[in-house]
């Protein structure tokens, strides 16, 4: 059997990290959101995946090549106009000989209940109960079958939600070919699997209980954690003496741990990075490959991408940094109202009492700035010197 995975969408509600990188390549737990899918589908017994590429999609084709350093093997097509799942699963049926697993390259599904859906006879689609289904596809159900589709109904019929995985059989490209565009403009898979249904086949269903879901920058550093406490910790770097580590840690290779630094897991410490000397990481934090966490800088429950430097005097709280951003001296994130309200970024309510800065990549500040709860930063900006910054910050901002 082969998986394919639907990996073409920018994700424009994940601004301002996906104006640099598909969404499916954001980081959590050190890994790409789509490595962690890969390696859980790759467990429950499937080693031949189809990536269906598109927005940025260089991105995906130089970190995960042909799939040789995962031992799978990885055709890539490409949908070169985001136009909806239905029209980018549609030129994947050359590569594709049987029923075959479809998922979602944004959301992550343990292996176990991957594997019980593989087993499944016919086309079957995977359901997750939740509270809250604002901007998710809900499902009714009806004697142990799917009954009916909604795209983001309003108020919704059901608890029950599209998780995004299924397993699909060959008949489910002639529907794809009948589907016409919805009412935003887009083909839709949905729509594709209910016009088999109204065809007479059936859609079964199967209840998933392990699936992380990510719609909104702030929903990673939930994701985030959850993952590093499932983590193994492993050491690989140098650690000098008078290094405290602390509950679950993992350090990469090339790393050097300098003196007097703390860390509390769970975490975890990417490959050619210095931390220290003297710093505090605190638990729930991802630090990726080639950053620098210097001097009195502590860093608490944040997610900080590759070859960023954070060196001095800093202090980083319930954030998302991007990749290639320099934090000068005495750069503070502040991460709680004084009301204790929730936060909102951009005008929505992230249900989070603590939050700092979601910045993009390549984002510079200077001595002494400050990032207020809830701002976000677009990629390659620039906060000046002393610079109180809040909002919505646009790309390649200045802001002196």
């Amino acid at each position: 059997m082969k998986a394919v995975i639907l990996a073409a969408g920018e994700g424009k509600r994940m601004h301002p990290l996906t104006y640099t990188r598909p969404k499916v390549m954001v980081p959590l737990a050190g890994r790409p959101i789509l490595e962690h899918l890969v390696l859980e589908i790759k467990q429950a017994g499937i080693r031949d995946f189809v990536f269906i590429v598109g927005y940025r999609d260089e991105a995906i084709r130089n970190h995960f090549g042909h799939g040789e350093r995962w031992g799978v093997s990885i055709d890539y097509t490409t949908q070169r106009k985001q136009l909806g799942t239905a029209d980018a699963l549609r030129p994947a049926s050359g590569l594709i000989d049987g029923s075959f697993l479809l998922a979602n390259g944004d959301a992550i599904v343990a292996s176990g209940e991957i594997r019980r859906i593989m087993t499944r006879d016919g086309n079957t689609m995977g359901l997750v109960e939740t509270e809250d289904t604002t901007d998710m596809g809900v499902v009714e159900v009806r004697d142990g079958k799917v009954a009916r589709i909604y795209e983001k109904a309003e108020p919704p019929p059901t608890q029950l939600v599209n998780a995004g995985i299924y397993l699909l059989t060959p008949e489910i490209f002639s529907a794809l070919s009948a589907t016409n565009k919805s009412s935003r403009g887009e083909y839709e898979l949905t729509d594709s699997l209910q016009l088999l249904m109204e065809g007479g086949i059936p859609l079964s269903y199967e209840m998933i209980a392990s699936w992380i879901s990510i719609s909104y920058p702030w929903d990673l550093l939930r994701a985030n954690e959850e993952l590093l406490i499932q983590m193994e910790p492993a050491i690989q770097g140098e650690i000098e003496d008078r290094v405290v580590l602390s509950g679950s840690v993992s350090v990469g290779k090339g790393t050097v741990i300098r003196s007097g630094s703390y860390i509390v897991g769970p975490a975890v410490v990417g490959e050619n990075c210095e931390i220290g000397p003297n710093c505090y990481i605190r638990p729930g934090t991802a630090i990726g490959d080639g950053c620098h966490i210097g001097t009195a800088v502590e860093v608490k429950n944040s997610i900080v991408m590759s070859d960023t430097n954070i060196p001095h005097h800093n202090y980083i709280g319930d954030s998302i940094i991007g990749a290639n951003c320099n934090l000068g001296a005495g750069t503070k994130v502040a991460n709680l109202r004084l009301d204790k309200a929730t936060i909102k970024v951009g005008g929505l309510d992230t249900g989070r009492r603590k939050l700092g800065a979601i910045v993009g990549d390549g984002v510079q500040t200077g001595i002494n700035s400050c990032l207020n709860v809830g701002c976000s930063i677009g990629n390659d900006s620039i906060i000046g010197p002393g610079v109180v910054a809040r909002g919505v910050i646009r790309p390649g901002a200045r802001i002196l």
